[in-house]
């Protein structure tokens, strides 16, 4: 046997039952753990002999590797084990591997045929990267893989799986897959969902803010925005730099009638979990809970709290990550309740991954209803184009990506056809304010517009969107333009990737 594993520390109360004489003899193993130094999310490699190998322990704890995120980490920690075993089948240790190896386990995970599982450019390009980090920190020359090689890297890798759906699309996959809808627009009778509110109030703020999955789904009850821009119709709020890739705080917006269905959601289903939890004793048995004394305003808003021993703490609100402020606590009517917005039906904090599950679920209802059980017999990835487009098919990032070319395409129409710019009216407009790609990139956060250009606008990069928006136009003076439901219908038709009511074969019949 050359097969490698790997399991991960888990978080303060997340241990489970112990036995009382120990696990591997080590009466206190969380107490062990921490002692030499690994943290909640650190993973630990086992050898093929059952034994933990000190050598990944010491790489783990050092610096290197410590630094990275925590989702960093777990993708990291997976990546090598693989290798691990690979290279255990050859009776080598990691320290041994030359660029003959690794160039034979690029191939056997990219190209081998007899590889049931094999992985594309982007991916191994990531792997690459872990690998890197591994063996520059071991000292192992000539390095085995450096992705900063040309050679070392994947040439079929793309910048980002893109996902789009257009608004009317959007509401079709909210009906169905969340509301429990059927072909016709009517709810199915027994339908039942105790928490249709959540998800749908989530997905509607994300598809207006564009915020990441993790941005969104980690927000407390006291960051929803509550600031009006001075039309009224978008709101406008400080998302934490902790929650952001760039670990930079951002001014984020969202229109008035998502944060309105999130505030219905709050004093509904959420208040609902949250007496079920306050009677059943739960948030008292806790491992840990921080009751929040006071929160501060200005420019940089902290939080204070005090523990369960009492001990007193405080941290600014920018600088707390999702997993501190899964711990905190109001003072509520009828004793604790969590600050984080996302509930589960127990009452407790939803983590930010399991939306995945949530989406899930609702692209299997969307097929379910939508596709006859033959289409459904067959996997996603293995069906005809024709058939994926019968059902919409969204994942939390679709809502980011999805507010970006809305975004796009409406500036673009507003700045070419609402204020009637000529050219030189529009390069005057950009060089004060900026067009609308840097505007993108504003509202998604990025660092470089180049960025928003490459990762999220892609598919429509080779179009002219001056040329679509024209023709969107009519022909008597004085019209107003098409509607923007006619705008990405046409966009839809001519460009790969966007999901739109009109080319979804029969959904409406």
């Amino acid at each position: 046997m050359s097969e490698w594993h790997v399991v991960w520390v888990p978080d303060p109360g997340r241990w489970g039952t112990l036995s009382a004489e120990g696990v591997l003899g080590v009466q206190d193993l969380p107490g062990a753990v921490t002692r030499i130094g690994l943290r909640p999310g650190d993973p630990v490699y086992i050898r093929p002999d059952g034994m933990v190998d000190r050598d990944f322990l010491d790489f783990v704890r050092s610096e290197v590797f410590r630094n990275l995120e925590r989702e960093t980490k777990r993708n990291y920690g997976t990546n090598y084990r693989p290798l691990l075993s690979f290279l255990s089948s050859r009776g080598l240790t990691w320290r041994e591997a030359t660029p003959q190896d690794l160039s034979d386990y690029r191939h056997w995970r990219c190209d081998a045929p007899e590889n049931p599982r094999r992985i594309g450019g982007t991916k191994w390009n990531r792997e690459a990267a872990a690998f890197t980090k591994l063996f520059k920190w071991g000292k192992v020359y000539p390095l085995p893989v450096d992705v900063s090689r040309r050679d070392d890297r994947a040439a079929d890798s793309v910048s980002a799986r893109v996902s789009w759906l257009t608004p009317r699309t959007w509401d079709l996959w909210l009906n169905i897959g969340l509301r429990g809808h059927d072909r016709s627009g009517v709810a199915v009778p027994g339908w039942e969902s105790r928490t249709e509110m959540r998800n749908t109030s989530f997905v509607q703020l994300v598809l207006s803010s564009g915020l990441r999955r993790q941005e969104g789904g980690s927000l407390l009850t006291f960051e929803l925005p509550t600031q009006r821009l001075r039309r009224g119709r978008y709101l406008h709020g400080q998302l934490a730099g902790a929650l952001t890739r760039s670990k930079n705080s951002r001014t984020y917006y969202a229109s008035v009638d998502s944060v309105g269905q999130v505030e219905a959601y709050v004093e509904s289903e959420r208040a609902w979990a949250i007496q079920r939890a306050q009677e059943r004793g739960l948030y008292e048995r806790l491992p840990v809970m921080r009751q929040v004394t006071k929160v501060t305003h200005g420019l940089k808003p902290k939080v204070e709290w005090v523990d369960q021993d009492g001990v007193i703490g405080a941290q600014e609100l920018s600088l707390l990550g999702w997993r501190e402020r899964q711990w905190l606590f109001l003072e509520g009517p009828d004793g604790p309740e969590p600050a984080w917005l996302w509930l589960t039906e127990e009452g407790l904090p939803m983590a930010p991954d399991r939306w995945n599950g949530v989406f899930r679920t609702a692209n299997l209802r969307c097929e379910e209803v939508l596709l006859v059980e033959e289409e459904r017999t067959v996997h996603r990835k293995f069906r005809l184009a024709e058939v994926r487009g019968k059902s919409p098919y969204a994942t939390p990032h679709s809502g980011r990506h999805s507010f970006a070319l809305y975004m796009l395409i409406l500036l673009n129409e507003l700045f070419e056809k609402r204020y009637g710019l000529t050219k030189a009216d529009r390069r005057d407009f950009a060089q004060l304010f900026g067009d609308p790609w840097w505007l993108v990139k504003t509202l998604l956060g990025h660092a470089d517009v180049e960025t928003t250009k490459r990762h999220y606008l892609a598919p429509v990069s080779h179009l002219q969107l001056e040329s679509i928006l024209a023709a969107a136009e009519t022909t008597e003076e004085g019209q107003d333009v098409e509607d923007m439901d006619g705008v990405f219908a046409r966009l839809a038709r001519e460009t790969v990737g966007i999901q739109d009511i009109d080319v979804l074969v029969e959904v409406a019949s």
